[in-house]
């Protein structure tokens, strides 16, 4: 069967492309954990109330491993030894996800901590041990007659893992022989290592420059902070900070292409081990996402370039320039409406833009805000970005690093969708189908986003706030839509260099890279000395073929929150029930069911529509000729 840990590990699909910075006063340097107030932490202790606990289930899993390699050869016997072997490997699973979490947020607390590190390491060595010791059971399934495996399937023991069951026999031409299958599960902890080397050298190891800020204070660039120095409305502080960046990335740019470069033909390997036609193929057939919808999208992003080439051309004006740069795209075209918003405002409008879900919803939110599911603002060490993890049994935990702006609004809105996501399907589903395949994995997120825009373009009556709004839902597009299919075509591209066994190098990266920024933007932008290395601090090119579901997601997202609005009930309705699908379903089926049709190219359009509307209000605005 699939394994379901992974949700508890540190992935990509984890991590979140825009980053959120956190402010630290006049010294410019970070607090240490134990100076900020419990109250705004987040509490693995409800995963496990000590390490000796921890001990104890990480022993657990490893001796349920052992237990489930007795069944290996006798899985063909009875419906009742099969049902007993795949539920004693889901205990097993679960146990793992707590294991892993734990271990995870301990971590990611300080990522220089050398204790929490070991944890982690040793969280992953177990699951690298288990994923060997279970590799057997898909292969030796599949080896079963298919009229005798069909008529184990009957059994009432059987019933819960019959979709399961549906979606392994799916794959069956790529599954390997059992010898085969452990042997690459062995090596799992190999595979891992581009990953695990860009992680550690991306948030640990690299030390960025000291820049001046709005004040002519020294403070340190970090990757958390730079998303707020590219938003300051003085140019030098841009410029530093992303010159700063991006050579402090060249000078590493060959150790990250090399990464890379392991990470994409480990993919390109692993697919035509296994029988597929490309990387791409591997990475949608099992979940049955066409590859037409990968195509599509980047397709009809190429029609709509002309929208985000004018959107650039309206910014410059606006901001007065003579040429866009690089660092001036996330520039305001006005300055934010209020400064500071403190976090306990952030949650009260939050909670007031999803009112649309419904009283339930409602209550899940004061759950994650007073249960110990957040940890909100950065300190010295801590894992950078945001994310949601889910943790079967206990809850979903959220990561922020949160600076008190209006992007972290949106931010706490977006990892609360995942969070609410998870609860519904936990609530609603056996630990078996609980977890959410990629495809699906944005959309509750973005549509927290999208009800969140909507509510506040709705409530205010200041032009200028609406400009500033305005702006943040064409630059949700551009980053989440635009840039994120340029990523994607980006990943399309190197894959199939692999897939040529063509070289793969940090050249090769850079020159491909920059051909697509000049294709996007053409000449409405300056290509920077530096913004070829771009692709070397992306952490999602470390899970093929993911980041083009946050533009799918985000179509998705459109087409589904401007039915709650427009609907009401019968719509929210269909939205908690897709919430509360888990892996039951495919992916695109449960899309379909809540009023949204992935397959056609209309979600899209849909997107591209409303971004052209909300450009023609913002050229209204801002009264240029």
């Amino acid at each position: 069967m699939h394994s379901r840990y992974r949700g508890g590990m540190e992935t990509p699909s984890l991590r979140r492309l825009c980053r959120s910075a956190e402010g630290d006063g006049a010294a410019g340097e970070l607090p240490e954990r134990h100076e900020l107030d419990p109250e705004f932490m987040w509490r693995p202790g409800d995963i496990f109330p000590d390490e000796v606990s921890w001990e104890r289930a990480l022993e657990e899993v490893d001796r349920k491993g052992r237990e489930i390699e007795g069944y290996q050869g006798s899985l063909a016997a009875s419906a009742a030894t099969l049902a007993a072997c795949l539920r004693l490997e889901d205990e097993a699973e679960e146990q793992l996800g707590r294991v892993c979490a734990y271990a995870s947020l301990r971590s990611h607390e300080n990522t220089g901590d050398a204790h929490c590190q070991g944890l982690e390491d040793r969280a992953t060595e177990c699951a690298v041990r288990f994923e060997s010791t279970v590799s057997f059971i898909s292969p030796e399934i599949l080896s079963i007659p298919e009229e005798q495996l069909q008529a184990h399937l009957e059994a009432e023991a059987l019933a819960p893992f019959r979709f399961a069951m549906e979606q392994l026999l799916r794959v069956k031409p790529h599954v390997l022989s059992g010898r085969e299958e452990q042997l690459l599960a062995r090596l799992g902890s190999v595979t891992h290592v581009p990953e695990t080397a860009f992680s550690m050298l991306t948030n640990a190891d690299l030390t960025f420059p000291l820049i001046r800020d709005e004040e002519g204070r020294e403070v340190r660039l970090t990757e958390e902070r730079f998303s707020r120095f590219l938003l300051s409305p003085e140019r030098r502080v841009r410029r530093e900070a992303f010159e700063g960046l991006f050579t402090t990335y060249r000078g590493v740019r060959n150790t990250l292409g090399a990464t890379l470069a392991g990470s994409v033909k480990h993919d390109a390997v692993d697919a035509d081990l296994r029988g597929y036609r490309s990387s791409l193929e591997a990475a949608l057939y099992p979940n049955r996402i066409p590859e037409a919808v990968y195509h599509s999208a980047l397709e009809g992003v190429h029609g709509h370039l002309h929208q985000l080439q004018r959107y650039v051309e309206l910014k410059r004006k606006a901001l007065r320039l003579e040429e866009m740069h690089i660092y001036d795209l996330y520039t305001p075209v006005v300055p934010e409406p209020e400064s500071v918003i403190p976090y306990d405002r952030a949650r009260e409008t939050v909670v007031k833009a999803l009112s649309p879900l419904g009283v339930s919803y409602q209550r899940l939110l004061e759950q994650a805000f007073d249960g110990g599911w957040i940890d909100v603002y950065e300190n010295r060490g801590k894992r950078g970005g945001a994310y949601s993890m889910d943790v079967y049994g206990v809850h979903p935990f959220v990561l922020l690093n949160y600076n008190a702006t209006l992007r972290d609004v949106f931010t706490l809105a977006h990892e609360l969708g995942h969070a609410a996501h998870s609860r519904h399907t936990q609530e609603s589903q056996p630990h078996l189908y609980a977890g959410h395949e990629i495809f699906v994995a944005e959309v509750a997120s973005t549509t927290n986003e999208a009800l969140l825009l909507r509510h506040l373009l709705a409530t205010t009556t200041d032009p200028q706030q609406e400009l500033y709004l305005l702006h943040y839902g064409l630059e949700q597009v551009r980053t989440t839509v635009f840039r994120q299919l340029l990523f994607a075509e980006f990943e399309l591209a190197v894959h199939r260099m692999a897939e040529q066994q063509q070289p793969l190098t940090a050249q090769t990266f850079s020159d491909l890279w920059l051909e697509l920024k000049k294709s996007y933007y053409g000449e409405a932008v300056v290509m920077d000395d530096g913004i070829e290395v771009e692709w070397a601090r992306i952490p999602h090119f470390y899970a093929g073929f993911y980041v083009y579901q946050y533009a799918t997601g985000l179509a998705a997202a459109t087409s589904l929150s401007r039915a709650i609005l427009e609907e009401g009930e019968e719509a929210g309705e269909r939205y908690l029930a897709f919430l509360r699908k888990g892996r039951s379903d495919y992916p695109i089926n449960q899309l379909r069911d809540a009023g949204v049709d992935m397959t056609t190219p209309k979600p899209l359009e849909a997107t591209f529509d409303l971004f052209a509307q909300r450009l023609d209000r913002f050229e209204q605005l801002l009264g240029i000729n």
